[in-house]
């Protein structure tokens, strides 16, 4: 039997903008970003099975809104689409957390109406990206970034941030990235929690996120 889940939060508010939700934590990864909260989902195996899941989610029609595809990287799994496609059969919204590095998978998705919201990690400028990533998927990210822009797709930015791994003028510059490629939505920006396990140690964020602000694009910090 695959098992392909790694773990699952029964509820949030939080995940999906305005939505009650669970989240389906896939595992694996094909980047090993350094302040990554989910070593545990990245680097191990899956546990649960989507029947599995299933059950859980039949009791949950009714008063789930959304549920969340997250990992890891939820779009590296070969089943994903008759997965997504089973849960939206359900009645449910879904929610797609990715890196980026699946645009051409993203967008068969996105236009078989199977994913009605897309969270897209934002995690550097090209130049300190393969550091941060520990992957050469930067024009992966960014060919994902055009398409949903370009599709006038429902879906947000965000980054989190650690203050020894993105310099404040990169953080700026990555803010006047995304005006140029005319990004209209909220840039979310997500403090770093400090003493959380990681997938490399690191020393405690120095977060001050409402320092950055920008007249043309609307931030939002969380």
């Amino acid at each position: 039997m695959v098992r392909p889940v790694s773990n699952l939060t029964p509820f949030t508010l939080l995940d999906y903008p305005d939505k009650t939700a669970c989240i389906l934590w896939y595992a694996g990864c094909n980047m090993r970003c350094l302040y990554c909260y989910n070593p545990e989902v990245v680097l191990g195996k899956g546990k649960f099975s989507l029947d599995q899941m299933l059950v859980f989610l039949k009791s949950r029609v009714g008063l789930l809104d959304a549920v969340v595809f997250s990992g890891g990287e939820c779009l590296l799994h070969k089943d994903i689409e008759s997965h997504i496609k089973t849960v939206k059969e359900m009645g449910f919204l879904v929610k797609v957390d990715t890196n980026g590095s699946q645009p051409k998978k993203l967008q068969k998705l996105l236009e078989a109406q199977l994913i009605d919201y897309v969270a897209l990690d934002f995690k550097s400028k090209r130049e300190s990206f393969e550091f941060i990533t520990q992957s050469d998927l930067f024009d992966k990210f960014e060919a994902s970034l055009k398409m949903l822009i370009a599709g006038n797709y429902s879906f947000e930015v965000r980054t989190t941030y650690h203050s020894e791994l993105i310099a404040k003028q990169e953080m700026y510059d990555m803010i006047d990235y995304l005006k140029f490629n005319q990004y209209s939505g909220v840039y979310y920006l997500q403090h770093f929690r400090n003493n959380s396990p990681t997938l490399t140690a690191l020393n405690n964020s120095q977060n001050n996120l409402d320092a950055f602000r920008d007249q043309n694009l609307q931030i939002s910090v969380r």
